[in-house]
């Protein structure tokens, strides 16, 4: 009924700029027939409601997916006879806008046995139907019509006709059937279906699986789905609904597609199970040695990731401020910053988990898609900008006297944590491998893997903090030191600008300009503070009390930030000079079933490497040019904002966050991954490879 009034309400909001369109006539034209003209006393007649749906348009399954009504037949029998129920063929996927669909197109037949009794006198039998259907475009329209059917009632009744056999044949080819095959389930972070059938990863490979929940809840209709061949078989990977972990049992329909494009239709009925690894490159195939490995490799390369530049300027400042102490306190330092940074993933990679636990679609980098927290970090890179320029004084380091101090570890400590902080949202190659498995695995894997990649992030200045040489070679602390402050005071307001230009993509006007007004309040109340240090005790206690009153005021600006409307959804416009969409799951799957190569950009304002690879690979002219040769769709997945859909196109993939760059060549059952750092060779190469 939800689904009914969805559709209606639909319906009646474009009923008037669609009036001139519509016209009376039904959209759907209906009949009954049966397979035999005779049938003998407690015999049993197979009759179909044949639907003739008119082009574009479509009606619906018996999950109908995220909108719409399946088909009812209400009978009229003579006395005594008994209607079964409708046996449904396999669906098709129809995108509609935003959601998924499972129905028909075209002509479909919807079977019913009908049983007469036992005692049922010779004759003629009449037979009634109501049916009701919803049928659907760009709107939908309830229809219904009554529809009869005559049989004669004969004890010396002969079999069917051929011509109704071939008729009904063809029909009945369409039901799902029960599986030769034992099938059973995995539910992680994302769903594997198995299918254990030796034949199916032989020759007799299929080139398309599609799965069809018979009841809602039990998978994210609109995810993507791909599948990949196992040792003895194939798995399916979806992505779980919120009500399958309650159900226990994955119940549905499996259609397996040959290269003939001959069709097998299996019924669904998997418990909970193991399921083998497929390899190929997904995160199905790591174990977790290769896991820590991969996110300890990942954390080092993570530290010459583009997004990493204010990281590194705090790293030289920080390391500056060792030359000339004792070498206990360098280590110290590096300890504490060490420490920092390995916490903070660990929280980090802890949070994520326990926020998709309870049911948030996220993943790495999620903190950046919330307005606050990027208006928060633009007002720290600002402050630490105005504290490096001088404006403000906490710690002074114009000698290494400081470093002996217990500041200097909690200093080193928090630089950590900024660098975690703002490092988070790039994602480095091996790193998105190995989150994309922790985030499949228990609580502890979750946290081995972070912990790794702490490690591997915090190596090279623990390193340098070990390292004596590092230490003779730099010069002593003095002025020099005020120097390089204010040129690393550069970055650091480069990122806040930066940050202001994320957010401009998220929030409405009033959102931006409340931010900007926090950030000049930010400004002039530490300089205020920083100014009246040194003066009378009233003008510092004024000062005090006017930065007081300036940083309440930064926080009333952040209040409008929650109540600014984020941006609209982006219209179809030209992205890295190409004529692009935006991502959608229907939209992939429309553009599929055309037959057309489709490359996805999965992407966000925040992610440095992202515009990198745009400017660097995608937007250069043969690039561009290869792009309208084939004829290629882009779909751009803006990550910048929280999106479940393409949360969920992430985690298919193995991934965990952005960049990812996916192309599928036309008949392809699966994309071709793109590394995540691009360049405009390897782009040409897999745009060949069809």
């Amino acid at each position: 009924m939800r689904r009914l009034l969805l559709c209606l309400t639909l319906f009646l909001a474009a009923a008037a700029p669609a009036a001139a369109q519509l016209d009376q006539l039904p959209k759907v034209h209906v009949r009954l027939i049966s397979d035999r003209d005779a049938v003998r006393p407690g015999g049993t007649l197979s009759v179909a409601l044949e639907e003739d749906i008119r082009p574009g348009w479509h009606t619906y399954w018996s999950n109908p997916g995220e909108a719409g009504e399946p088909t009812e037949i209400h009978w009229t029998l003579p006395p005594g006879w008994t209607a079964g129920a409708i046996a449904w063929p396999y669906p098709q996927r129809l995108p509609v806008g935003p959601l998924m669909d499972y129905g028909y197109e075209g002509k479909v037949k919807l079977l019913t046995t009908l049983t007469a009794p036992a005692d049922a006198k010779a004759g003629l039998a009449n037979f009634s139907a109501l049916a009701q259907w919803l049928v659907c475009r760009d709107v939908c329209v309830p229809e219904e019509a009554t529809v009869t059917l005559q049989a004669v009632i004969d004890p010396a009744a002969a079999p069917p006709d051929a011509a109704g056999t071939a008729e009904f044949a063809a029909a009945r080819a369409k039901l799902p059937a029960a599986s030769p095959w034992p099938m059973r389930y995995a539910l992680g972070q994302d769903l594997r279906l198995y299918v254990k059938a030796p034949a199916l990863s032989g020759a007799a490979k299929p080139v398309e699986a599609q799965f069809f929940p018979a009841t809602g809840g039990q998978v994210i209709d609109a995810a993507p789905q791909s599948f990949a061949f196992a040792k003895d078989g194939l798995v399916l990977r979806l992505q779980p609904g919120a009500k399958l972990a309650r159900l226990g049992a994955l119940t549905g329909v499996l259609v397996l597609t040959s290269s003939d494009r001959s069709v097998q239709a299996l019924e669904v009925k998997a418990t909970q199970g193991a399921v083998p690894d497929t390899g190929g490159g997904d995160s199905g195939g790591v174990g977790i040695l290769l896991a820590l490995l991969f996110a300890f490799l990942g954390g080092i390369i993570l530290n010459i990731m583009p997004c990493v530049l204010p990281v590194l300027a705090m790293k030289a400042l920080a390391l500056a401020g060792q030359a000339g102490a004792a070498r206990r306190h360098a280590r110290a330092e590096a300890f504490s910053y060490s420490t920092g940074a390995i916490l903070s993933f660990v929280a980090l990679g802890l949070l994520i988990v326990v926020l998709r636990a309870g049911g948030a679609a996220i993943g790495w980098g999620f903190q950046l898609q919330e307005p606050l927290v990027v208006a928060g970090l633009a007002l720290l890179m600002l402050a630490v900008g105005l504290n490096l320029s001088g404006v403000f004084e906490i710690q002074p380091i114009s000698t290494g006297e400081k470093l002996t101090h217990r500041s200097g570890l909690v200093g080193a400590f928090f630089t950590g944590v900024l660098a975690v902080a703002v490092a988070a949202p790039c994602t480095a190659p091996f790193m998105a491998t190995a989150i994309g498995y922790g985030f499949t695995q228990p609580p502890l894997v979750v946290l081995a893997v972070f912990v790794a990649l702490g490690l591997g992030f915090a190596l090279p200045f623990l390193l340098l903090g070990l390292l004596p040489a590092v230490h003779r070679i730099l010069p002593k602390p003095g002025t020099w030191m005020v120097r390089l402050k204010q040129i690393l005071a550069i970055p650091m307001y480069a990122t806040a600008g930066w940050l202001v230009w994320v957010l401009a993509q998220q929030v409405a006007r009033s959102g931006l300009i409340a931010a900007c007004a926090a950030m000049a309040a930010l400004a002039f109340a530490l300089w205020i503070w920083g100014a009246t240090r040194s003066r009378a005790d009233w003008l510092r206690k004024s000062g005090t009390a006017l930065a007081v009153l300036c940083a309440a005021g930064v926080l009333y600006s952040l209040t409008w930030l929650g109540a600014a409307k984020p941006q609209q959804q982006p219209a179809p416009g030209v992205y890295a000079g190409i004529a692009s969409e935006p991502y959608s799951p229907a939209r992939l799957e429309a553009l599929r079933r055309q037959g057309r190569p489709v490359f996805v950009d999965a992407t966000a304002s925040w992610c440095i490497t992202c515009l990198v690879n745009e400017e660097a690979a995608l937007s250069r002219p043969d690039v561009r040019a290869a792009f309208k040769a084939k004829h290629i769709a882009l779909l751009v997945a803006d990550w910048t904002g929280r999106d479940p859909a393409i949360t969920a196109l992430l985690e298919a993939h193995g991934r965990s966050g952005v960049p990812l760059y996916l192309y599928y060549a036309p008949g392809a059952s699966e994309a071709k991954i793109l590394p995540q750092i691009l360049t405009e060779g390897e782009v040409l190469n897999s745009l060949g490879a069809e």
